[in-house]
Order: structure tokens, then sequence, then C-alpha cells
């Protein structure tokens, strides 16, 4: 048996994280994926993006500390290999070019721009069936800061995916026009209309969340009626009382419920009744790809 550490650092609209994995290789080359650790850290560019069209002094700083840190913790993790993906917040930025460059100076690491089709793929790659039949058809909904992204999957399969400049971040700000949401639900019409048996898999901090919140068990799905059943208890509290009564973060306690409207939307246009949370996302499909990356090299 071989253990292998690998790494990636997310840089999002709505926090930075990295995510340390342990890759294991049996004897019979079977390859299986596990957390080691997550370091989440609340820095919210997408409200200096969406709103100001480019990133501050003051998060820059902050940024650049994020990534020392983070490069400390892969340092002592002794890991095999990392990769550093920015999405929408950065990637729309007019600084980012200036802060890319900043950063690998600073730090001496590369930060890799993706669009969201790359974003979208990266996701739906990832293996979350654990606990999950595959047979199963189902809307893949991941739900971030700055863009959503859709994929529909059919027996194990990704049939088709999308990228969608609405989330939450954008949501907070009032960025997001009515014919955006038109055309969210022209696609999921369209590609999921023919669908028999449909369900949702939804991935992000925030369904993660909401699946703690409702008690819901691992591995069985959240039900339409306990979503909307949240959201509008949530939609009554104020702020504050977000966050005594749900135990959330100050920078969770906003986000949560256009993230709530967006997956009660997606629901309701794909007929489904249930949504699945994996718990899975954007790093862990980084460090697959990684892996393989270097297993094909090692070939």
């Amino acid at each position: 048996m071989k253990i292998e550490k690998y790494a990636a650092i997310d840089i999002g609209s709505n926090a930075l994280r990295t995510l340390i994995a342990n890759v294991i290789t049996d004897n019979k080359g079977n390859i299986n994926f596990y957390k080691n650790s997550l370091v989440r850290v609340p820095i919210r560019l997408g409200e200096d993006t969406f709103t100001k069209g480019e990133i501050s002094k003051q998060n820059i700083k902050r940024i650049i500390k994020a990534i020392k840190a983070f490069k400390n913790i892969i340092k002592i993790h002794k890991v095999v290999d990392f990769n550093a993906y920015a999405t929408s917040a950065l990637r729309e930025a007019k600084n980012s070019d200036l802060i890319v460059k900043s950063i690998k100076k600073k730090t001496g690491i590369k930060i890799n721009l993706i669009d969201g089709r790359k974003e979208a793929s990266l996701i739906s790659s990832v293996n979350f069936f654990q606990g999950i039949d595959k047979k199963l058809n189902f809307l893949y909904v991941d739900v971030g800061g700055g863009s959503t992204e859709f994929s529909v999957i059919s027996n194990g399969d990704r049939i088709c995916e999308k990228s969608f400049r609405i989330g939450t971040v954008r949501l907070l700000n009032n960025m997001v026009k009515d014919n955006i949401w038109n055309e969210i639900k022209n696609w999921i019409v369209t590609k999921t209309s023919k669908i028999d048996n449909l369900s949702l898999i939804g991935t992000g901090g925030n369904i993660n969340k909401i699946h703690k919140i409702t008690s819901t068990n691992d591995f069985d799905p959240i039900s339409y009626s306990s979503m909307r059943n949240l959201s509008s208890s949530m939609e009554k509290l104020t702020y504050n009382e977000r966050i005594v009564k749900y135990n959330l973060n100050p920078d969770r306690a906003d986000v949560i419920i256009p993230a709530l409207n967006i997956y009660l939307k997606a629901l309701k246009w794909s007929g489904s009744k249930k949504i699945y949370v994996p718990k899975t996302g954007l790093s862990d499909g980084m460090i697959q790809e990684l892996f393989m990356k270097n297993l094909k090299f090692k070939l």
C-alpha cells in the first residue's frame, strides 16, 4: 500500500481554502482519496470585484498573508505536489494580473486563473457516489460566491455542463439581473425535461451547512420541503439572529439565504424533490486532477 499527500489552494469569491488530501493506492492498484486537513480563510474578494471592479489593497495584503500561511501548512505536510486555482472574483478583477504577479513574487506560488467551464469540469469529475446510487440521474449544482456550475449526470457519466455568473456574493450585492435567472431556468428545463427520476447533487459550503442544520443523516438527501421550510425560517430572522440560532459563522450567515434560493429554484425547475450532499468540491477535483497528471508523468 502506498500513501501520498497532495494539496490544493482554492481562491474563491467568498473565501480562500487549502485542502490536504491523503491519496492511498492499495496492493491491487485501487486509488482512494481522503481529506486530511482543510483550512478556510474568510476573505470576501467577490464583494470587491463585483461592486468595484477590482480587489482592494487591503484584501491583496490579506490574500498574500493567507497564501504564505497555506505554503507553510503544505510544507509541514510534506506533500508530493500542489496546485493553486482562482475562480471568478480574482479572474474578473481589473487588477488580477498585478495580484497574480505579486503573489508569485512574495510567496513563490503561481496562481492559475480558471474559467467557469474548467471549474464545472473539475467539480463534477469528483467521485461523489459514496452512499449514492450512481445509476440514478442527477442535476449537479455547485453554488459559489461568484458563479454557479450545473452538470447533468446519467449513469455516472457527465452529459453536459454549464457555468452561470450567479453566486451568493453577486446576489447579496444585487448584481444578478432577471435575464440570468431566465437563462438558468431555460437551460435546466431543456436539459432535464426528458430525464426521469432526477435528483440533485449539491456542493459548496452553504449546502454542507444546510445538510447539518436540517439534521439529515449522512448519505441521506435533503427533501425539498425541508429546504423550503429552512429558507422561510431564516428569512424571518435578522443577520445576528441567524448567527445565534443556527451557529453560523458571520461570513456564512448572509450568503446562506441566496444559496438556498438557488438550490430551491434548481429543485423546482428540474422537478426534483431531493438533494444529495456528498461534501466534495473544487479542491477535491483539483487534487484528483493533480494526482492523475503526476501518475501519467511517472508512467
